[in-house]
């Protein structure tokens, strides 16, 4: 009966062993490598269980999810000679596992070092070709883009696939900052001020042509009116002529009427003439014109 128990035993250890040692699964945020005696046999694993034979083979599993790289700021000269410290960071993944185990023995912290190596490396050569002003205001993006492009291709002899390189920040050294800032609004004020002249100037060129246009049309008018006045004056004359021609005794009258009450158009005028004056031809033929028939 113990030999029984014995054998049991035995078996069921096995059994533990077997299970144990000769089974592995594969989650989905993992990669797989199988070696027997050392050398790589298969990466191709998907999700779920396999078997391996114990003590043969042996199964190593990386992490196949997004790692981020966070690099420390760095200190990056310009094509001035300007120092920028530079905060970025580096997103990427395992995709040949093989060749990622090969390369960096499958370690996430020496595959962050050769890629850290490589951004600063191109850090390097893209802010020495721009100018501060070019890298903070107008060409991040296409430096971050560049970046991510040589990562990229770097990464691929290390079995990784380089997502995305970020420029957290760019910020100028201390205490060279704000001289950087003074400077930038001393120019931003230059500017202000030459946009001011030539709005004063612009100003000026559509006063003076305001006024030139002012000139013009109250001259055309001015013209217009004495064309009108002219011609109306014309007409006048026409008219009394016609008149004068039709009953020229009755034309006279007629003056000497209008004369008569532009003179005495008010009490205290005083007019002193001769009273057989020309002016008063009229009066004395008064009672003539009101007896006659």
């Amino acid at each position: 009966m113990n030999r029984l128990s014995a054998i049991v035993a035995a078996v069921v250890l096995l059994l533990v062993i077997g299970i144990t040692f000769g089974t592995f699964t594969v989650k989905e945020t993992e990669r797989a490598l199988k070696f027997r005696l050392g050398e790589v046999v298969r990466t191709d694993f998907e999700p779920g269980l396999y078997f391996q034979v114990p003590f043969v083979n042996n199964v190593r599993k990386v992490d196949a999810r997004v790692q981020t790289l966070d690099e420390s700021p760095q200190r990056f000269l310009t094509s001035e000679q300007k120092n920028l410290i530079v905060d970025t960071f580096v997103k990427w993944r395992v995709e040949d596992v093989e060749q990622y185990y090969v390369t960096v023995r499958a370690n996430p912290r020496e595959a962050n070092l050769r890629l850290s190596e490589i951004v600063r490396d191109g850090l390097r050569a893209e802010f020495g070709k721009r100018t501060v002003q070019e890298v903070i205001s107008g060409d991040r993006a296409e430096i971050m883009d560049l970046l991510t492009a040589a990562a990229s291709e770097a990464g691929n002899s290390l079995g990784v696939t380089v997502l995305d390189v970020r420029l957290q920040r760019v910020d100028l050294p201390e205490g060279v900052s704000e001289s950087v800032f003074n400077r930038m609004v001393a120019a931003r004020e230059q500017v202000a001020r030459q946009f001011r002249a030539e709005g004063q100037e612009e100003a000026e060129r559509i006063r003076s042509a305001a006024d030139r246009r002012r000139e013009e049309i109250l001259a055309e008018a001015r013209r217009e009116a004495e064309e009108v006045r002219g011609a109306a004056d014309a007409e006048a004359t026409r008219v009394y002529a016609e008149a004068y021609e039709a009953d020229e005794e009755f034309y006279r009258f007629y003056r000497s009427l209008r004369a008569y009450e532009n003179t005495f158009n008010d009490d205290s005028d005083m007019l002193v003439l001769s009273p057989d004056s020309e002016f008063f031809r009229y009066f004395d033929q008064l009672d003539s014109l009101t007896t006659s028939p």
